[in-house]
């Protein structure tokens, strides 16, 4: 075959695959959002670990059976309700026999005072001796000590009688019983049950030692903090932040933080994990976007805006922070700007767009 043949061969497929002059290039699906402006809090997210306001080890200060328990396990108590009864019966009659030496000691030293008094009288008419009536007074005065340590004991023993009805010290839930009715009970510091203030609660977390200059700005503030669970479906508890260390963890380098929680519907569980949120501030009017819409290229951060003939065009824009899936940006963007959500990665600069997902209105002038 002759090489002119090959040539025309080999030419015409590629004449046949030539595209098509005057096409335009198909539109690209993207789905979008409007710049919005709105009240965006500036805040700091943490983990934290819930714990009780007070806990309280119930103990015994005296020894004996145990008779009764007043509660079950796990049943919320009042400040001052009666917990446990230990047989009380030995200091029933320690504190009669205390007080039975009491009167014996107080009727002697107020004879032994009344016959002082008379030596008293007598010395000064040279009836008896100096030394008789000094006598007479030291009995008078060992005697009426003697009265003062038997009110003391008597003091004792009525506590003692008092301390075999255990009560409890603050309001709370009641958690595992140690010892039930029948045991012997020992005060020698064997806690009986714990209690733990659960209403209010706190929430302990800790936050970078670069946020202690904002926390110190809004010294004397209340700041709004919020503690959600990591259970399905719990909703997030607002309660306040109570309390920031004097110190940095030297370990970690963060700084300690407690936040009160009102609990009043028991949502919070001591020793359990919740994702905290605290409150420092809010920006008003901030210029805000999905995060989602936001790309990074070699010259930094831009979006793709959607103009008023359906095209996209690529705008630089600084983010200064992110807050959940809300970019707010120092740029001032016209609000009702339609900023690309999704679709970003197969557009180019003044690509003709389809929207498929967001608003169906038409886009604000630029």
């Amino acid at each position: 075959m002759s090489p002119r043949w090959l040539v025309v061969c080999a030419a015409l497929p590629v004449a046949g695959c030539s595209p098509k002059h005057g096409g335009q290039a198909p539109k690209v699906p993207v789905s979008v959002a409007r710049v919005e402006q709105r009240s965006v809090p500036y805040q700091i997210g943490a983990t934290g670990t819930v714990e009780p306001m007070r806990t309280v080890d119930v103990m015994s200060q005296v020894s004996g059976a145990l008779l009764r328990v007043h509660f079950r396990e796990g049943d919320e108590v009042g400040a001052g309700q009666v917990l446990f009864e230990i047989d009380a019966r030995p200091y029933q009659a320690t504190l009669q026999q205390a007080e039975a030496a009491l009167l014996r000691d107080v009727t002697q030293a107020q004879n032994a005072a009344r016959e002082a008094e008379r030596y008293r009288v007598l010395s000064t008419n040279n009836t008896v001796t100096r030394e008789d009536y000094e006598s007479r007074q030291a009995t008078a005065d060992a005697l009426a000590a003697t009265a003062r340590a038997d009110s003391a004991a008597v003091a004792v023993a009525r506590l003692n009688l008092e301390y075999a009805t255990i009560r409890a010290p603050i309001s709370g839930r009641t958690g595992r019983l140690e010892l039930h009715e029948g045991n012997i009970v020992r005060s020698t510091g064997t806690s009986l049950v714990t209690i733990n203030q659960l209403r209010p609660i706190l929430v302990r977390f800790s936050v970078p030692a670069a946020q202690i200059p904002d926390l110190r700005r809004r010294a004397g503030h209340e700041l709004p903090a919020f503690a959600r669970a990591s259970r399905d479906g719990a909703l997030p508890a607002q309660g306040v932040l109570s309390f920031m260390d004097n110190a940095v963890d030297t370990t970690t380098g963060t700084v300690l933080l407690k936040a009160r929680f009102p609990n009043r519907d028991g949502a919070l569980w001591p020793g359990e994990f919740v994702e905290v949120t605290l409150i420092l501030d809010t920006e008003n009017d901030a210029i805000v976007i999905p995060a989602q819409a936001v790309m990074t290229g070699q010259q930094g951060t831009y979006v793709f805006v959607i103009t008023a003939e359906g095209t996209a065009q690529q705008r630089p824009v600084t983010v200064t922070r992110t807050v959940d899936s809300i970019a707010v940006l120092s740029d001032r963007i016209p609000v009702g700007t339609l900023v690309v959500t999704d679709g970003q990665l197969r557009l180019t600069a003044d690509a003709r767009v389809e929207i498929r997902g967001g608003p169906k209105t038409e886009p604000a002038q630029q």
